[in-house]
C-alpha cells in the first residue's frame, strides 16, 4: 500500500536536534567512529535527555490529536547514525511516547537528501553543512543552536513559532540594500516600494503550511500562534504588512523593533522556536528561547567571505 504525505506538514529532524547527544558527539570528535559506536551500544538502554527541538516536535505531533481523520503533521528522523547506534534513539522516542515511526540512518553520510525524499517542509539539524545543502535545494532549514529551553512546568499546549523577516520569511533584496548602503537608503527604498510585495524567502512555504493548519480553527481557538520579530521599524513596516496581505497568509503577532534586542520580546511571546538569518541575533536570542539559524541571504554570504 502506497503512503504519501500530500496533505500533511512534514518535519525532518536530526537526532542531535531532537535529543541531547553531545556526550556521544564529543566522543566521536575526539576518539572516532569506533569509540562512538561502542559508547552508544553500551548505553543503548539509557534514555536520552530531551534536545533543543524536542518540545517543538512534541507539540507539532500533538496537532494530530485534533483531527479525527487526516494526519496534520508527520515528523521523520534523519540521522547520521547507523541503524545499530540509532536503536538508542528509537528507544528514547518510545520512552517519551513520540509518534515518530519513520527514519533514515545514513551511517555517517550526509542525511539531508532524505529530507527531500520524504517531502519535508522543514529540516532541523545541528549540522550547518547539512542545513545549507537543504536550503540550496529549496527546503526551509535551520541549524538548531544550543539554546535555553522551557521547563516542562512552563509548557503550554499551544505551539508558538517566531520568525525574522528579511532573508527568512522574505527574500534578502531589502537586506542587500541595508548591508551595502546603510539604514537611510534601506528606509528610503522600502518606503518608496511600500505597496510592492516582497519576494518570498526560504520560510515562506513553511509559514503558508502553518497558516493552512490554522485556517481550520477560529483565530482565538488555534493551537498554533505565529509571530514576526523584525529589526524593521516605521516607515519600513508597511511593505511587510502589505506583503503578508498579498500572500493571504496570517501572522498573529508582529513586532517592529527598530534594531532593539529580540530576546526579551521572544520571552514575552513565549516562543517554542525562533528562526533568524543573522548569527549575531541568534547568539542573543538563544539565551532566551530555542533558536534556529537560517544560513541564507547576503548577511551569511558576507560572513562566509570575512
Amino acid at each position: 500500500m502506497s503512503v504519501n504525505f500530500d496533505n500533511a506538514l512534514v518535519i525532518a529532524i536530526s537526532s542531535r536536534a531532537l535529543f541531547d547527544l553531545e556526550a556521544g558527539h564529543e566522543i566521536y570528535i575526539k576518539e572516532g567512529v569506533d569509540a562512538y559506536y561502542q559508547y552508544q551500544l553500551e548505553h543503548e538502554n539509557e534514555i536520552l535527555e530531551k534536545g533543543v527541538a524536542f518540545s517543538l516536535a512534541q507539540k507539532l505531533l500533538s496537532l494530530n490529536q485534533l483531527s479525527e481523520t487526516d494526519t496534520q503533521v508527520e515528523v521523520v528522523l534523519i540521522s547520521r547514525n547507523s541503524a545499530d547506534t540509532g536503536l538508542r534513539i528509537f528507544n528514547s522516542i518510545a520512552h517519551h511516547k513520540l509518534a515518530i515511526t519513520r527514519a533514515a540512518f545514513t551511517g555517517g553520510e550526509s542525511p539531508w537528501g532524505y529530507a527531500k525524499s520524504f517531502g519535508a517542509d522543514l529540516f532541523l539539524s545541528a549540522d550547518p553543512q547539512d542545513v545549507s545543502a537543504a536550503l540550496d535545494a529549496n527546503i526551509a532549514a535551520a541549524t538548531i543552536l544550543p539554546s535555553r529551553t522551557k521547563n516542562d512546568a512552563d509548557q503550554s499546549d499551544e505551539l508558538r513559532i517566531a520568525f525574522d523577516g528579511d532573508a527568512v520569511l522574505f527574500s534578502d533584496e531589502a537586506e542587500k540594500v541595508y548591508q551595502q548602503k546603510g539604514l537611510e537608503a534601506f528606509t528610503r527604498r522600502e518606503t518608496k516600494a511600500a505597496k510592492k510585495p516582497l519576494p518570498g524567502g526560504p520560510f515562506k512555504s513553511f509559514l503558508a503550511s502553518l497558516h493552512h493548519i490554522q485556517s481550520a480553527f477560529k483565530a482565538n481557538k488555534s493551537p498554533i500562534r505565529t509571530a514576526l520579530m523584525t529589526a524593521r521599524s516605521a516607515p519600513a513596516h508597511e511593505r511587510v504588512i502589505r506583503t503578508l496581505r498579498a500572500w493571504n497568509i496570517r501572522i498573529d503577532e508582529a513586532v517592529f523593533l527598530g534594531g532593539m534586542d529580540k530576546g526579551e520580546f521572544l520571552n514575552t511571546f513565549q516562543a517554542d522556536i525562533f528562526f533568524d538569518d543573522q548569527q549575531g541575533h541568534c547568539e542573543s536570542t538563544r539565551q532566551h528561547v530555542p533558536t534556529g539559524h537560517v544560513p541564507s541571504g547576503v548577511a551569511n554570504k558576507k560572513a562566509a567571505k570575512s
